[in-house]
């Protein structure tokens, strides 16, 4: 291997660069890594795999030759959480990286439950797991957001018991990775995008149980903390009583399992008819009883010789009648009659100013041509003539 520098005149061979990397990545020596086994495939007695980091979206492929795997004393699968002692190994011949691996073990529970413990413990302190967050269950929730496995036993007991409880009730199934390293990111997504469809009413998060460690993504912060962020109520039905991911601690309610979810969402509709027919039978009770008693007091109040018949109030009140209307008729003669002696008066006052009296007396009135009334000698001279008006008829005359 030559250290010279390679140049456009004297370039490496592709061999040389390979084996110069080899030679860099053999420096680091073995190290102890975790991660999450997202592959695990055995051909002719060695493994083939894949180890993501926990947290970041990074990958690396491992090798797990038949002499190591036979000293192995746990068995492994995909979705395990280990830690491993590993040496890189470049291949020259395919220019590719893999970690061949040298020891492998599980992750320690304690290690595991420690840090969820710790992430508990945070979330709790910000008050994420508050009971006055919980929001409450609509009622009679008429679109049910579903997150679960396709075509898993869970999304058919959810959907099957509820539709028995109330045949009316819609669904809105987003399927999503219920294990392994894709839990995180398409759970995330589902809740996302029931969140903000305008016609879901509740959503429920269910599976079936599991193992512990494959459970693990449902207590994953991120998700947690969206989970914690929704406007819609959450059910979470992960069915996993002991070591409860934070998903269920996070949630509006938790169920114990899909089935318990769809009875604690939907109500029955046979107990819902019940309730109503023993609300209309304590409503007819309690009116017939209303109405018996007032038809008691009534009967009551008739009972009484005051109202028991009218003849008697004819009879105390006949001789009232009697009397009012003699008095009535008395009064109306005397004011008649004073109103007549008034009236007599006023026409003889009346006849006496008017000048038909004067007129009656002797007296006539003499009026001009024109109509006027002669009142000085000067307004008829000589051969004028006039008109004079007397009590019973008028006569022409001329004046001299």
């Amino acid at each position: 291997m030559t250290d010279a520098p390679a140049t456009d005149t004297t370039p490496w061979p592709v061999a040389l660069l390979s084996a110069k990397i080899r030679g860099y990545i053999e420096r680091l020596g073995t190290v102890w890594v975790e991660g999450e086994l997202t592959q695990w495939g055995v051909s002719g007695g060695n493994v083939y795999g894949k180890l993501k980091d926990l947290t970041e979206d990074v990958t690396v492929s491992i090798n797990v030759w038949s002499s190591v795997r036979a000293r192995l004393t746990e068995n492994f699968k995909q979705g395990d959480r280990v830690i491993a002692l590993v040496k890189p190994n470049y291949w020259i011949k395919g220019g590719t990286l893999t970690m061949q691996v040298l020891e492998l073990r599980h992750v320690g529970l304690g290690d595991m439950l420690e840090r969820l413990e710790r992430l508990r413990a945070t979330l709790s302190a910000e008050g994420l797991f508050a009971l006055s967050r919980k929001k409450p269950l609509p009622f009679l929730p008429h679109c049910i957001g579903l997150i679960t496995g396709k075509d898993s036993d869970a999304e058919k007991d959810v959907m099957r018991n509820a539709q028995l409880r109330w045949p009316s009730v819609h669904f809105r199934v987003v399927h999503a990775a219920m294990q392994g390293e894709r839990i995180v990111s398409e759970v995330t997504s589902a809740l996302t995008r029931l969140d903000a469809d305008p016609d879901v009413d509740v959503i429920i998060v269910a599976r079936g149980g599991g193992d512990f460690q494959n459970l693990l993504g449902f207590s994953d912060e991120r998700l947690v903390r969206t989970a914690a962020a929704l406007n819609t109520p959450l059910v979470s039905a992960i069915g996993h009583e002991a070591d409860r991911p934070l998903l269920d601690e996070v949630a509006d309610l938790r169920a114990s399992t899909p089935t318990d979810a769809a009875k604690r969402v939907v109500p029955d509709v046979s107990d819902e008819l019940d309730r109503v027919q023993q609300a209309r039978a304590r409503l007819s009770t309690r009116l017939t009883g209303i109405l018996s008693m007032e038809v008691d007091r009534i009967s009551q109040l008739r009972s009484r010789p005051v109202l028991s018949g009218s003849a008697w109030i004819i009879d105390l009140r006949a001789d009232d009648l009697t009397r009012y209307v003699a008095r009535g008729s008395e009064l109306m003669e005397r004011i008649v009659e004073r109103g007549t002696g008034t009236i007599a008066d006023l026409r003889s006052h009346l006849r006496a100013l008017s000048p038909q009296g004067t007129l009656d007396r002797g007296y006539a009135i003499a009026q001009l041509p024109d109509g006027h009334i002669l009142r000085t000698p000067e307004q008829a001279p000589a051969g004028t003539e006039l008109l004079l008006t007397l009590a019973d008829g008028t006569v022409p005359a001329t004046a001299k």
